[in-house]
């Protein structure tokens, strides 16, 4: 049964002044009051609530998902540099990369990013704040530089969401667009992306009963997508079950005798460009054909493949394309 998409995401709130009476015609002074002024963008972002005074000019963007969404909103301009490129910058925003300095081929470290004398920091990956890395947010936020990190990786998973969700994807972009004061083009990036998914979904054929697996990486031991995860959203809006959602993980390792034992029905393969072993979508049919244990999967048999590029299983602005790439396969093997 296909799930509709319903536009669920909401803006991001600007916290004003409050006036309160409390007996009197007169507003009382309160530390919110004193601390925030009307033109500050106010975000919470795993447990910190960021204050951004004014439109950042030196922004860095920790890594490549960050990195992405700035660029989709027009903020070329006002970034001092990025770093950890894992993939081919999006081709509608090579001409726009090739503006921004590159800090670095992975992480910069605290002292490279510091000298670039940054006036705002995000990342989608928790890792880009270690010690060895940019450094922890808290650190940042003693210099007065304001440090943003997304509600799917943050340091306490605990105030991270059990699943991912478009919805979330979509707040985090007007998020960003409301600090750099761009929400106008926060709200068009978020309705382009969303009238795309929800093409993606209606595309899809009914009335198909098939369980997926999800296989990122790993021949020893694969990586496949649990429960919680962008596959499994991914896989809830198109109907289908994921082979593995009993798993509470969103990404465990599984193993070759507990997959022929489940048998998924397809199975959707992460095509990475990274180059390690049996990271590419081909290098991964070679290898579930040739081991004795893959090679008889039912999916295997009947060449049941779905090719999806990995950059778009982690939460970004490529996620929408996850969906695109399902609805596509889906169609050739079922159409």
């Amino acid at each position: 049964m296909k799930i509709s998409v319903i536009k669920g995401w909401v803006g991001v709130c600007l916290l004003l002044p409050g006036l309160a009476a409390c007996g009197t015609s007169e507003p009382a002074p309160s530390r919110s009051t004193a601390a925030t002024r009307p033109s500050d963008a106010v975000v919470d972002t795993c447990g910190t609530t960021l204050r951004v005074s004014e439109p950042p000019k030196r922004a860095i963007a920790l890594e490549q998902n960050a990195t992405e969404i700035m660029l989709s909103l027009g903020l070329a301009d006002r970034m001092a540099g990025a770093s950890y490129q894992t993939d081919p910058v999006l081709p509608a925003l090579a001409a726009d990369y090739k503006k921004v300095p590159v800090l670095a081929d992975r992480y910069a470290n605290h002292e490279a990013t510091l000298a670039k004398e940054p006036d705002f920091l995000y990342s989608t990956l928790a890792s880009a704040y270690a010690d060895e890395a940019a450094g922890p947010r808290a650190g940042w936020k003693h210099l007065d530089v304001p440090a943003y990190l997304s509600v799917h990786d943050c340091e306490n998973p605990e105030q991270s969401p059990r699943e991912v969700r478009f919805d979330a994807i979509f707040d985090e972009i007007e998020d960003i667009a409301t600090i750099f004061g761009v929400r106008q083009r926060g709200e068009k990036v978020v309705a382009g992306l969303q009238a795309r998914l929800d093409r993606a979904v209606h595309a899809i054929p009914d009335g198909i009963d098939a369980d997926l697996m999800w296989y990122y990486s790993g021949t020893t031991t694969p990586y496949i997508a649990g429960h919680g995860g962008l596959p499994s959203t991914v896989g809830e809006l198109a109907g289908l079950d994921n082979a593995f959602d009993d798993i509470p993980q969103k990404w465990p390792e599984g193993n070759w005798e507990d997959i022929a034992e489940r048998d998924p029905e397809v199975i959707v393969l992460a095509d990475l460009t990274r180059g390690g072993k049996g990271d590419s979508a081909e290098a991964k049919k070679k290898f579930l054909r040739s081991h004795p244990v893959t090679s008889r999967l039912r999916a295997v048999r009947e060449n049941r493949f779905i090719v999806v590029p990995g950059s778009a299983m982690d939460p970004s602005v490529r996620s929408v394309s996850l969906v695109e790439e399902l609805s596509k396969g889906l169609a050739e093997l079922y159409g």
